[in-house]
């Protein structure tokens, strides 16, 4: 993995086209999250909304398929090449996009497209790393990282900011349980028009790159082998089994807990701020770990940060405040907890892939999201399993966890890259 500079300008072609349909294939990913109750009335009677298929279903189903397709998409990835992977990712991502607004007033037609959006995710977020190592030098990695993580919040904030807006929302107004049609095709627009800019624009590595000369590899199955044997990797896939997993159950049931909360209205106010914090984050932190060469430091200034958030938005409904000042202080927890949660990723990515080398990226981003996805959906299973019976008995587990996290960072050892480079 080499550390010169890749000077090519269209490295930032790339790298916008791939945070295009990565915000494409979140959106997708969330476009009911945010209104589950409004989408109860809209769907009414064609499930049963104490089953285990139900609303929440449609975020999980993207956590289910992420755990039997990740290590496939991350073999593609590695044997084929990022363009021919992100190729095939996308036409399955535009094709089901379209199908998904078609069949929008069926539920059965919405899951099907659902799942055929979850085979193509895999294929798209594995890939950050491995556009990183192609297109940029070692001191661009985090950069790049980070906006090709800023994708996936950017993509999770329209749905849950938007959404609320393009359908009725307010349980007060007549048009409540209105608008699915119209805002499916409008997420399968844009889905379908991100494709075929991946389609037609994405490239391997810069002409006359010498890539492959300089990053000799190992095979994809010696390398998740290696990343198995590695200490720090070991720790990285413990904390981001509580961490990633948190955050995908958290964004995925932001409705129900703003309902727990005594929340009203489906606002998506909650999850959105989350993600506002997310996005300022993942921009600041990642740069600033390039700058002052640290990935260490700045994991565990995040995982530090992590834990007033989440506290905070477990424990503050049940302080019997006001609802005004509650609402307020709930927006803030979840702003810091988007705030230093979101930003851990890149730079978990980042420091993943050199810690591992020589590894495949593809290899070592593939099994921080898998082991991020298997926790993810067995906590959104429990947390809405009847009715969200168990909803705050895990939000309570996650803030003990996150003290758990905070403690295994601190034994991790600073990148070897990073080191040789000081």
């Amino acid at each position: 993995m080499s550390g010169k500079k890749c000077a090519s300008p269209y490295r930032w072609v790339i790298l916008t086209v791939y945070m295009l349909i990565t915000i494409a294939i979140e959106i997708q990913w969330l476009t009911h999250a945010a209104v589950v109750r409004p989408a109860e009335v809209f769907y009414r009677g064609q499930f049963n909304p104490a089953s285990f298929f139900n609303i929440d279903f449609l975020a999980m189903s993207y956590m289910l398929l992420f755990l039997v397709m990740s290590f496939p998409a991350s073999y593609i990835i590695d044997t084929f090449g990022i363009k021919k992977a992100l190729t095939l990712g996308a036409i399955i991502a535009g094709v089901f996009s379209i199908s998904k607004a078609i069949f929008a007033a069926s539920f059965l037609g919405v899951v099907i497209s659902q799942i055929g959006l979850a085979i193509a995710q895999p294929l798209i977020l594995n890939a950050v790393t491995a556009i990183t190592v192609r297109w940029f030098s070692l001191s661009e990695r985090g950069l790049a990282a980070g906006f090709g993580t800023l994708a996936q919040f950017v993509g999770i904030l329209i749905a849950m900011l938007v959404t609320p807006v393009l359908v009725g929302s307010d349980p007060d107004l007549p048009t409540y349980g209105t608008g699915f049609e119209k805002m499916l095709w409008i997420y399968g627009i844009i889905s379908l028009i991100a494709s075929i800019g991946i389609i037609t624009v994405m490239k391997e590595h810069p002409i006359n790159s010498d890539f492959e000369s300089q990053n000799e590899r190992t095979s994809f199955g010696k390398g998740i082998f290696n990343i198995l044997q590695n200490r720090d990797m070991r720790i990285m896939m413990l904390v981001f089994f509580i961490g990633l997993g948190m955050f995908n159950a958290i964004s995925s049931m932001t409705d129900s807990i703003s309902a727990h909360n005594g929340v009203k209205d489906s606002n998506g106010l909650i999850g959105g701020l989350m993600l506002i914090g997310g996005i300022i984050g993942a921009i600041i932190l990642p740069i600033l770990s390039d700058k002052f060469r640290k990935r260490k430091l700045f994991l565990v200034i995040c995982i530090a940060g992590v834990i007033p958030g989440i506290f905070g938005l477990t424990f503050l409904g049940n302080l019997g405040l006001d609802t005004v000042n509650t609402y307020s202080l709930l927006l803030v927890s979840s702003f810091v907890l988007g705030f230093f949660i979101m930003s851990a990723g890149p730079i978990g990515f980042q420091y993943a892939a050199e810690v591992s080398y020589p590894a495949p990226e593809s290899a070592s981003q593939g099994m921080l999201l898998w082991v991020g996805q298997l926790s993810g959906m067995i906590f959104v299973a429990g947390m809405s399993i009847n009715n969200n019976q168990h909803l705050e008995t895990f939000m309570t587990v996650f803030a003990l966890l996150t003290v758990v996290i905070f403690a295994c960072v601190l034994f991790i050892r600073e990148s070897p890259m990073i080191r040789n480079q000081s």
